[in-house]
């Protein structure tokens, strides 16, 4: 069977050398016999993949020798209510910077369980953009500053983060990390589901410096203590081994195709091809994005009428080019051109809207 582009901003497409080499070891694991799904994950032969998994990304990402690498589950949208509940006493706060979607729901889930502020938002402006720093109303003393690097929905990133002295950040990077390089020092806690640019759904990665796993509140949930769960090399309960597996795959090809360097280069180059397609049609096709917010990993767009965007969409689906409708929220057209997203799949998007354009200006 051919395989088609894939524009869906997650469960996203993966490398198909990934795929290939999974599809491989899939009945015979390493030579146990047995599926990596069958697998128990007491034995030598997980552990192993979960210990490279976690190296990998300190190697990939640059990550400091005082930070833990967690594999935990239930999604980002867990570690909404996790990292305050974890890193907010009773006698402090959060600020929040909303910038789309998921910074509002995180936002949300914590207010119900610690005092919140909204240090910044561009909801009045559609999420068409990102804050600039002068903007930014920190409170005082907050326990952490929460961020979202990169918007699915609206197709905004920060090209830079916010350097504000001794406020701790906390960023959800669920649809960019291991795109680009950037400093994780910088950051407090990190938190990442694996189905954008890591992997398959079901597993989500967290990166929290150690001094942080020293106060965990006692009274909260097992399962949400990040103190339990590195000590247990996230090995607590049982994992969701497959899932570890498949982003161990990944963060591999990652490193052998010249890791974030390069990764950084080919997104660059990837986005490029499609915004320009944009910017020089005239204005048929309309980016949501002011430019310097634009995402490289979810590129979003309007064109002259609804109608226009599901003929352009359901022809795309017909030359093997899917999940191009936008997000039920805001509508028109989303790309989202992760790592796994291939030059050729951008370049026969550009092609097909600069084609679309002159059939239906």
């Amino acid at each position: 069977m051919e395989r088609i582009f894939n524009f869906n901003a997650g469960p996203a497409t993966l490398p198909l050398a990934v795929l290939e080499e999974a599809q491989s070891e899939l009945l015979n694991f390493k030579g146990t016999g047995m599926s990596v799904m069958e697998n128990s994950h007491r034995t030598k032969e997980y552990e192993a993949i979960n210990s490279e998994a976690e190296a990998l990304v300190k190697e990939l990402l640059g990550v400091p020798e005082n930070y833990r690498v967690l594999f935990l589950q239930g999604g980002a949208s867990t570690q909404f209510a996790a990292v305050p509940m974890n890193l907010v006493s009773p006698e402090s706060h959060a600020d929040y910077i909303l910038t789309g979607a998921w910074a509002e729901k995180a936002y949300k889930e914590a207010s119900k369980f610690v005092k919140t502020n909204v240090a910044a938002s561009t909801k009045e402006e559609n999420y068409t953009r990102i804050p600039r720093v002068d903007e930014l109303k920190v409170s005082d003393s907050p326990a952490y500053l929460h961020l979202c690097s990169n918007n699915t929905i609206f197709g905004t990133q920060w090209q830079s983060f916010p350097d504000l002295g001794g406020v701790p950040l906390v960023a959800d990077m669920s649809s960019d990390i291991l795109s680009r390089r950037f400093d994780v020092s910088k950051f407090s806690l990190i938190y990442a589901g694996a189905q954008k640019n890591l992997g398959p759904a079901g597993v989500t990665v967290v990166i929290i410096r150690k001094d942080l796993l020293e106060d965990i509140p006692s009274n909260i949930p097992t399962m949400l203590r990040y103190d339990i769960h590195a000590k247990n090399d996230s090995l607590y309960n049982t994992p969701p081994s497959f899932s570890v597996y498949m982003v161990n795959l990944v963060l591999r090809w990652l490193k052998n195709n010249g890791g974030l360097v390069a990764a950084e280069k080919r997104n660059a180059e990837k986005a490029a091809l499609i915004y320009e397609a944009i910017d020089n049609s005239e204005g048929y096709f309309r980016g949501h994005a002011v430019k310097d917010s634009r995402s490289l990993m979810n590129i979003t767009f309007r064109l002259p009428s609804e109608e226009l965007e599901k003929t352009f969409a359901a022809e795309a689906t017909q030359q093997g080019m899917i999940g191009l409708k936008g997000h039920r929220s805001v509508g028109g057209i989303r790309a989202s051109v992760y790592n796994a997203m291939s030059m050729d799949g951008c370049r026969a998007l550009a092609e097909f809207m600069k084609a679309f354009q002159s059939k239906n200006a």
